[in-house]
């Protein structure tokens, strides 16, 4: 699952020197900027609100749009009136209703839960691999024995055995690490208060603060001085610097420990909380109805993106005002597992969705034939799957990154790949018009992400009627979803092929230089995607009503 950074509070940047993870500030940002335009606004958003002007008049159908994530609040209030009903079910009836093999599935399904409570932390796929590929070869003394097939097997083993105890040292290090450094700030501050008690300081001030000799009082003072002067506050207390350091360094630490503890964990395993027979792929009648699940933050912030009420006056206006959110829990807090997105994929189109979105991904596949089976499954129903490209600043032509567009046949020397016709991969682009346009951490690639959308200080919905920012891939491909579910609502007879050729050439292509994510290096933003451009939902409106569709639709749909 990708990583997101979450603006909490304001007050996370005055932690902004001691911390790994690079914090954003997004006070700068136009708020929903995602729907805005470049020429009344100056920011590179959808262009969703002028798309509007052009569809006044024109009759939409509802399209589902199903959220492969986390899980939903599927009764938060800018999401409630959105949420797909399954016209099958009856609410709390205990029968499977519509005798799709899950019972009560009202709003959607839970592949990650069983009868006993839901899968929330999991390990990374490379743990995985690394515990099963253990069992086979833990004893072999000499790999120079074994068969080729069993020699490539082998050498995969060693790989993933070296990531994976690399990455959970790693881990450890960087938790003690934080664990010193939280014991050097409280100590710090127990000396600033004695100092000072609960006097305002400013700049001036923390200035003339002698800290010669006292290591753990000068870290205090830097990072006061740098709150100051990220956040522009005139003054701060020792207490709102405890406050800050206190949720920063406990988001460094619960997230360290997630790595150590269960990410790069191999003798954890969570899986038989779900209570299926992992060892068949094609298994699909298992998980609960409950699709929320122990932390929804990320697949309600998505959900929001693509689909919050536009004009209720409550948080924000999604991009798609005909959406249904169809909640389908299938990613855990660690990576997603190949047969739970192919159970979830196909649970999507069988129960009527016409696009689907998947904010997740990962280094390594289990079983990535069997998603591929389902992503045709997908194709050959008219469904645009909609995928994030991935927050690891790296160029996806040479970089694994499941799941993905393309599928290998079995071959000895050549292999050809097979790119789907209904798939988008999308990178994510910043609110700047600068050198920075794409973000930092955004993956890229010129034959494997199709195009850009925003993806840095989203506002959006989150568990509890709340509204955060939130930033990633994960944020873009949900802005990409939203446009197609525009447009498949005012144009049903467009096909799921269409509706990205359309997208890809309506996209805003912009001719500068920037840096390659990851890098200092200057390079023509044309050469990050295979469009060169970001989504346009005005310039896609346009678009689509002068192209033929090519799908019949039923009277009533």
């Amino acid at each position: 699952m990708n990583l997101e950074n979450r603006n909490m509070k304001k007050t996370m940047h005055l932690i902004g020197v001691i911390m790994l993870i690079p914090v954003i500030a997004f006070s700068q940002a136009p708020e929903n900027w995602f729907n805005l335009a470049f020429d009344t606004d100056s920011v590179y958003g959808a262009e969703t609100n002028k798309a509007y002007d052009l569809l006044k008049g024109k009759e939409a159908k509802p399209v589902v749009v199903a959220v492969i994530d986390s899980g939903v609040d599927e009764d938060h209030e800018d999401l409630v009136n959105v949420m797909w009903v399954n016209p099958g079910e009856t609410i709390n009836s205990g029968r499977d209703d519509d005798n799709n093999k899950y019972v009560d599935d009202i709003n959607g399904w839970n592949f990650i839960g069983g009868a006993d409570g839901n899968v929330d932390k999991d390990n990374l796929e490379v743990t995985r691999l690394y515990r099963m590929y253990e069992e086979k070869f833990k004893d072999v003394k000499n790999p120079t024995t074994l068969g080729s097939k069993e020699k490539m097997e082998y050498a995969r083993y060693l790989k993933v055995k070296k990531d994976t105890k690399n990455g959970r040292e790693n881990a450890l290090k960087n938790l003690d690490r934080y664990q010193q450094q939280k014991e050097n700030i409280m100590n710090g501050l127990k000396d600033l208060e004695k100092m000072v008690g609960s006097e305002p300081l400013n700049l001036q001030k923390l200035e003339a603060i002698e800290t010669e000799g006292n290591s753990s009082l000068a870290l205090v003072i830097n990072i006061a001085k740098n709150g100051i002067e990220s956040e522009e506050e005139e003054e701060v207390t020792v207490d709102y610097i405890r406050d800050a350091v206190t949720e920063g360094l406990g988001g460094a630490l619960d997230y360290f420990d997630t790595q150590a503890n269960y990410h790069y964990n191999k003798d954890f395993n969570p899986r038989p909380i779900v209570g299926d027979d992992y060892s068949d792929p094609y298994q699909r009648d298992y998980g609960n109805n409950e699709y929320e699940g122990p932390d929804a933050f990320h697949g309600t912030h998505v959900a929001g993106i693509i689909a919050a009420e536009r004009g209720n006056d409550l948080g924000i206006d999604g991009v798609a005002n005909h959406a249904k959110i169809m909640t389908v829990r299938a990613v855990p807090d660690g990576d997603e597992r190949d047969k739970d997105v192919a159970a979830a994929i196909i649970y999507a189109v069988d129960n009527g969705a016409s696009i689907i979105n998947m904010s997740f991904g990962k280094g390594y596949s289990w079983n990535k034939d069997i998603v591929d089976e389902a992503v045709k499954y997908a194709a050959k129903n008219d469904v645009l799957l909609v995928h994030a490209a991935g927050n690891s600043a790296q160029n996806n032509d040479d970089t694994d990154n499941f799941p993905n567009d393309t599928y290998d046949k079995s071959c000895w020397l050549f292999c050809k790949k097979n790119a789907n016709d209904n798939w988008i991969e999308v990178g994510a682009l910043s609110y700047v018009y600068n050198e920075n346009l794409p973000a930092s951490f955004s993956n890229y690639g010129k034959n494997e992400v199709d195009l850009f959308a925003p993806g840095v200080a989203i506002y959006s919905t989150t568990p509890d009627n709340e509204y955060q920012n939130a930033q990633g891939t994960s944020m873009a491909s949900p802005v990409v979803a939203g446009v197609s579910a525009l447009l498949r609502s005012y144009f049903p007879e467009l096909t799921a092929k269409q509706v990205k050729e359309i997208l890809m050439e309506s996209s805003t292509k912009i001719d500068m230089e920037v840096k390659k994510p990851g890098t200092q290096d200057l390079v023509p933003f044309s050469s990050l995607s295979v469009s060169g451009g970001t989504v346009n939902a005005y310039e896609a409106v346009k678009l689509a009503m002068e192209t033929k569709g090519k799908k019949k639709t039923k009277k009533g749909a």
